[in-house]
């Protein structure tokens, strides 16, 4: 047995009345365990491990699954977040971009991220759609494709620069742009790089404009790496608060 905590990423239904439930830790990596009877109305522990809930929980290591035999609430999350369409489509893009990113290593960062990112989405904190951009140029940054917003990712001379090209790391200077290349606005790039390092000041001072084309950007880049596009980013509420 072995006990840690975890957030919720994702949940199956298995035979009548089980689940499968795949799950981040804190220092096991990614757990997926059978959680018996969670389906029934006088499950324990069953509302504790829905999706966006962060829990402690105790498991039994098994054959193939993992089976949670206790979970005791960390943070309640889920109720807030699914309550508003634009913080659930948000959540739902972080945890699927969590799950994908952490098919085969997962650290305690990684945690710690998608913690405080659902945590923040439940406190209304900051837009929806600037704490999800955020968290995916966070997320790329830990999984080691930190995208460069100020000298060229390739020459790694100082800006300013204003071609993004997602296959060379981010904003690259005239001469190695390729042709075609897009170019973004200053202010942009000025947003990209707050929402990379947590300058929220910066980050809700932009319109709706700046954010449009800088959700497309992170979209591009996180597409690039993680090789195929995240389902969920076509059904994020972008609409202005």
């Amino acid at each position: 047995m072995y006990r840690d905590d975890v957030v919720v990423l994702r949940t199956h239904k298995l035979g009548e009345a089980d689940r499968i439930v795949t799950m981040l830790s804190r220092q096991h990596g990614k757990i997926r365990a059978v959680a018996k009877g969670v389906r029934r109305t006088a499950s324990r522990f069953g509302a504790r491990l829905e999706p966006f809930m962060v829990a402690d929980v105790q498991c039994y290591i098994g054959r193939s699954l993992d089976i949670v035999q206790q979970a005791e609430s960390i943070g309640a999350y889920g109720a807030d977040i699914v309550d508003d369409y634009g913080r659930y489509t948000a959540a739902t893009a972080m945890v699927e971009a969590a799950d994908r990113l952490t098919d085969h290593e997962a650290g305690l960062q990684h945690y710690l991220l998608l913690v405080g990112a659902l945590r923040s989405l439940a406190r209304a904190e900051h837009a929806p759609g600037l704490t999800l951009d955020s968290y995916l140029l966070r997320a790329l940054a830990i999984a080691g494709w930190a995208p460069s917003f100020s000298a060229c990712a390739v020459t790694g001379v100082s800006g300013p620069h204003s071609h993004f090209v997602a296959q060379l790391g981010g904003i690259v200077s005239d001469a190695a742009a390729p042709p075609g290349a897009p170019r973004l606005d200053p202010d942009v790039i000025e947003l990209l790089g707050a929402l990379l390092s947590g300058n929220w000041t910066t980050a809700e001072a932009s319109d709706e404009r700046e954010r449009a084309q800088a959700s497309g950007v992170v979209a591009a880049y996180t597409q690039y790496h993680l090789e195929r596009a995240l389902r969920s980013l076509e059904h994020v509420d972008r609409t202005p608060a």
